[in-house]
C-alpha cells in the first residue's frame, strides 16, 4: 500500500476539520494542532489554507466530471448510466466522505480562478446529469416527471450521502448501491 505524502496527510486532516467546524472556522494553528505538528511546519509542505481547500474540491470535482464523461460517453441505456452515476457517487463517498464537506459546503470559498472552473465544471456535470435523464423520459425509460424535480431529488440525495452514511454501522457498500439503485431509480411504491 502507497504511503500517504505528508501533504497529503495535511489535507485529509483538513477535510475532517473542515467538516466539522467549517472552512472559514479552521486556522493553520487548529490544523497543526490536529496533526500534533508545529503551525510553521505547515508551510513546508502547502502554502495556505486556500491552497488545501483548492486541493480538496478540485481534486474531488474533476473525480466526478471524470467519472460522468465516461458515462455519458458510453453507449449505455439512461438508466444504466444513472446505476452509474449513482455508484459513481457512493464510490467517492466511501473514499471520501470528509472531503466532500468541503466540495458541498466550502466550495464559495475558492479564489477566484478556482472558483469558476469549480463552477463550470458543476455546471456542465448537472447539465450532463439533466440530458441522461431528459432522454431516459424520451426513451420512455423513465416515467414522464418533471425533469427538474428528478435531477435535484436525485442529486440532493447522492450530494447529502457523505453526512448520512458514516453514522450508519450495519450498511454494507454493496448492499448500499442495490438499494439506493433501486429506490431512485424505482421509488418505494
Amino acid at each position: 500500500m502507497k504511503q500517504e505524502s505528508r501533504k497529503q496527510e495535511i489535507v485529509n486532516a483538513a477535510a475532517i476539520l473542515f467538516k466539522e467546524k467549517g472552512y472559514s472556522a479552521v486556522t493553520m494553528r487548529d490544523l497543526a494542532t490536529a496533526m500534533g505538528i508545529k503551525a510553521a511546519s505547515l508551510y513546508n509542505h502547502i502554502q495556505s489554507k486556500q491552497e488545501i481547500l483548492s486541493t480538496i474540491i478540485i481534486e474531488l470535482a474533476e473525480e466526478f466530471t471524470t467519472g460522468m464523461n465516461q458515462i455519458v460517453g458510453s453507449d449505455k441505456s439512461s438508466i444504466q448510466k444513472l446505476e452509474n452515476i449513482i455508484s459513481l457517487h457512493i464510490d467517492v463517498t466511501l473514499r471520501n466522505a470528509d472531503g466532500l464537506a468541503s466540495l458541498n459546503n466550502d466550495w464559495m470559498h475558492l479564489e477566484e480562478e478556482n472558483l469558476l472552473y469549480f463552477e463550470k465544471m458543476r455546471q456542465d456535470y448537472e447539465g450532463n446529469f439533466r440530458k441522461i435523464v431528459k432522454k431516459g423520459v424520451d426513451d420512455n425509460e423513465i416515467k414522464s416527471n418533471n425533469i427538474e424535480i428528478i435531477v435535484f431529488s436525485m442529486l440532493s440525495t447522492l450530494r447529502t450521502l457523505y453526512l448520512w452514511y458514516p453514522k450508519q454501522k450495519n450498511i454494507d457498500a454493496n448492499i448500499l448501491k442495490r438499494d439506493m439503485i433501486s429506490v431512485l431509480l424505482k421509488g418505494v411504491v
